[in-house]
């Protein structure tokens, strides 16, 4: 607790001190130019985490391919960390392609199944090492600048309809914390985790990506993992005020590159305000599901951890999983269900529209 209370005065008087100079900006910058005419995409590319994979990892690394992971769709595991799709299924629909099948399958797909993109995204990775011997964001793309470089799947040429998402989901912070860093190195690392960030979009419109879909942090102090401690009733403000931070250094980055780029070719996707308008049900694009107690997890463990999928040697599970997925915003103790995503991505759909394909 005392940990805690350092990190939120920490992270309030850098808040503080950043607002006092007017440091903080919007999301889309002083470049409002969202429209790239004629633009329709017809592959999309995928880097990040557990948010974004769709069977990337292991089978022997995580509960993802455990039952009852994937009981919504496709009626199994499949390598998801939800009950269903995930945010790369529900961004791929939205641009009118099928997702893009997972790196680690790539030689088990025929051609016209590639067509759509790849998704490099290991669940339990960040932008820095955080869990080995999973591959950092770095690592992702340069497996990716690799393919292109051999050029038997994709050339640089055939990326002038391509999209990109690249998902931070928190890793590099919930290790942070793991590791005891004193709650005063937060901002700095902050600062470096959004730097890092900044590279990596670099580099992946160096490649020839046209378009680059950049997810804000959603409140990491609203999952089920720090609500537990209020019976799922409140959400954690320091754990918040980190991610305010990390959102607002993301903003101002996108806005720098955009006002190089000239093209608007970075597009903040709001997953912070998109969550709290869908746990509210309110403004101006509520989601489309209500859900009576949005903190709260379809599949929980027996005790006060989150094994969602573990059995004891007996083969009796460790978890009990509600009536209806649907009815929860929350699958386990990090992740949205599908029906979760799916109500982030209609209050998302008009800021979308009007930036990554309207024409």
């Amino acid at each position: 607790m005392d940990y805690l209370i350092k990190l939120f005065f920490s992270l309030s008087l850098f808040l503080s001190i950043f607002l006092l100079f007017g440091e903080i900006n919007g999301v889309e910058g002083s470049h409002q130019n969202h429209h790239l005419y004629a633009f329709r995409p017809t592959k999309l590319f995928v880097f990040g985490d557990s948010y974004a994979d769709t069977g990337n990892i292991r089978k022997s690394l995580a509960s993802s391919w455990k039952f009852p992971y994937g009981i919504t769709f496709p009626g199994k595991p499949a390598g998801r960390f939800s009950d269903g799709r995930v945010a790369t299924d529900f961004l791929a629909k939205f641009v009118g392609i099928k997702s893009p099948i997972p790196f680690f399958w790539k030689d088990f797909a025929g051609k016209k199944r590639l067509q759509y993109g790849m998704n490099f995204a290991y669940g339990g990775t960040g932008v820095f090492n955080t869990q080995s011997p999973l591959p950092n964001m770095t690592t992702q793309i340069n497996i990716f600048q690799n393919l292109l470089k051999v050029g038997d799947i994709y050339s640089p040429s055939q990326l002038t309809s391509s999209v990109a998402l690249v998902s931070v989901a928190g890793n590099d912070y919930s290790t942070f914390i793991a590791q005891n860093r004193s709650a005063s190195e937060f901002p700095a690392f902050i600062k470096q985790v959004v730097d890092q960030i900044e590279v990596n979009l670099r580099r992946l419109h160096a490649l020839g990506v046209k378009k680059i879909v950049v997810p804000s942090l959603q409140p990491l102090g609203c999952l089920p993992r720090i609500t537990f401690a209020s019976s799922f009733q409140r959400c954690n403000d320091s754990r918040n005020a980190l991610v305010i931070l990390h959102n607002n250094l993301l903003n101002q980055v996108v806005a720098k590159l955009n006002n190089e780029t000239k093209q608007s070719t970075f597009v903040i996707l709001d997953l912070y305000n998109a969550f709290l308008t869908v746990f509210k049900n309110k403004g101006a694009n509520p989601g489309s599901t209500t859900f009576e107690s949005p903190l709260k997890p379809c599949c929980l463990g027996v005790s006060a951890e989150f094994n969602c999928g573990s059995v004891d040697a007996n083969g009796v599970k460790k978890y009990t999983i509600c009536d209806n997925p649907k009815s929860a915003f929350f699958w386990d103790g990090l992740h949205p269900t599908e029906e979760g995503w799916r109500s982030v991505y209609s209050v998302l759909r008009r800021s979308l529209t009007a930036s990554l394909i309207k024409v």
